[in-house]
């Protein structure tokens, strides 16, 4: 059975385009309006926990749209919002702290947001994209280092599709979130994988 299974899988696999093995070059990505793919964009986080280690999360709940000019870069822009409650970590009772008014405050904060103000090319697949972040109530500016994966249709969906990575670093008492510093760690790490799906 499972030998069964697995050849199963193996034709299945094999039959898929191999996306990853056809770079499509930056300058050649459809151009126009994305909608940002909730199913398959990941917003992390990273914070040192009692200098032990460091502990991560995710947000799961993510829309937006980014307008894309790849002939023009720094005319693209990027609007991105994040339901607050759709934090998530491994504990149950960090999770329901982290949603109340100690910390996120997700009821009366329920939208964090993003939105691009400026977009720097820094190399051929890079670039840092400036905006306004709202978190917590308090906006302030910050900077992600942007990096291009890929773009192409995607062989299930058949969505025209482009993938960025993102990085970033925030001062969580920047945004009046200041529970436990400095025990539980000031400083926030970003790691953002966005899928976007060309609107047509």
């Amino acid at each position: 059975m499972f030998r069964t299974v697995s050849a199963l899988s193996l034709v299945a696999l094999l039959s898929v385009p191999a996306l990853a093995q056809t770079k499509v070059e930056p300058a050649k990505v459809e151009a126009g309006k994305y909608n940002v793919d909730p199913n398959h964009t990941q917003v992390l986080f990273g914070v040192n926990h009692m200098g032990f280690t460091t502990y991560y999360g995710s947000f799961t709940d993510t829309a937006g749209t980014l307008d894309l000019d790849p002939a023009k870069p720094d005319a693209s822009k990027l609007d991105v919002t994040i339901k607050t409650a759709s934090v998530s970590v491994p504990s149950p009772k960090l999770l329901d702290e982290l949603k109340g008014d100690q910390w996120l405050d997700a009821t009366k904060f329920p939208d964090t947001t993003f939105k691009s103000t400026k977009v720097t090319k820094t190399g051929a697949t890079t670039a840092n994209v400036t905006g306004d972040l709202t978190l917590h109530g308090v906006t302030k500016p910050v900077t992600l280092a942007v990096t291009y994966v890929n773009a192409g249709t995607n062989p299930l969906s058949k969505s025209y599709t482009a993938g960025f990575e993102a990085k970033g670093k925030i001062k969580r008492s920047d945004f009046g979130v200041k529970t436990y510093v400095p025990l539980i760690g000031d400083d926030v790490d970003l790691i953002i994988s966005g899928s976007f799906e060309h609107a047509k």
